[in-house]
């Protein structure tokens, strides 16, 4: 899985001093449509829209760019996300930030990860408020680091008045396990008698998941060329439209 937070620096190179992205995708917006006749539907916006970011360092290397260079102008493009999504009134987005497997890479990277993170919480906040943008996370944020918690969970609480755009970062955050974690949790309620086996659905399930605050996705963005979900919202983006990108 490519998560934002994703860089594998090679030797020599600088680590960037803001957020790594994994991100570089520009939001063209195309030129408005006519008016649809009087009395006609307009095409409704989609609600939810979540993105798998994949392909900054190849961007950067393509253009003979360090590849900490790409992960920099992924950080912007995230900005830009943001403010296209704000003044197209699409009120959820949804990053893969980082996922539950990206435990496994090597723990120089991880940690170099983490201090971006937390250099991103830090450094954005202001900008965040002032569009707008109540910050939340979905995964499992106690598997973080100390520090990189703290400043993820400052984020979030000085972000909470945001009413115009809702952005979910999904942190140690993998599609099987927040089933396998809430199905546990309905498991339980079962064993001690809370809840009988026949009033087991999918609306009680979604009440378990990570993610239960948000809508189902309605747009599934994957950048950088790849054609796979990744482990990424299985059960909210069941019925979501994809959109395979081929840019990094």
């Amino acid at each position: 899985m490519s998560a934002f937070l994703h860089t594998s620096s090679t030797k020599g190179e600088t680590p960037p001093a803001g957020i790594s992205v994994r991100l570089s995708l520009t939001l063209t917006l195309p030129a408005p449509a006519p008016a649809p006749p009087t009395g006609s539907p307009a095409r409704p916006l989609p609600k939810h829209v979540a993105i798998i970011m994949d392909g900054n360092g190849r961007w950067a290397q393509s253009r003979g760019k360090l590849r900490w260079e790409g992960h920099a102008e992924g950080a912007r493009a995230v900005r830009r996300a943001l403010e296209a999504t704000g003044k197209l009134g699409v009120p959820y987005l949804t990053l893969y930030a980082f996922s539950v497997n990206n435990w496994n890479r090597p723990r120089i990277e991880v940690e170099a990860l983490m201090r971006l993170l937390t250099r991103f919480a830090r450094k954005e906040q202001a900008e965040l408020i002032q569009q707008g943008v109540r910050v939340q996370v979905v995964g499992t944020l106690e598997d973080l680091p100390g520090s990189t918690r703290r400043a993820v969970e400052h984020l979030v609480a000085a972000t909470a008045g945001g009413t115009r755009t809702t952005l979910s970062l999904a942190l140690s955050y993998g599609g099987r396990n927040d089933l396998a974690r809430a199905a546990r949790r309905v498991a339980e309620e079962v064993a001690s008698g809370r809840l009988q086996p026949e009033e087991v659905s999918e609306a009680h399930l979604r009440q378990h998941l990570s993610t239960h605050g948000l809508p189902d996705v309605d747009l599934l963005i994957r950048t950088g060329g790849e054609s796979r979900v990744s482990d990424f919202l299985l059960f909210e983006a069941a019925y979501a439209v994809l959109a395979l990108l081929l840019v990094m």
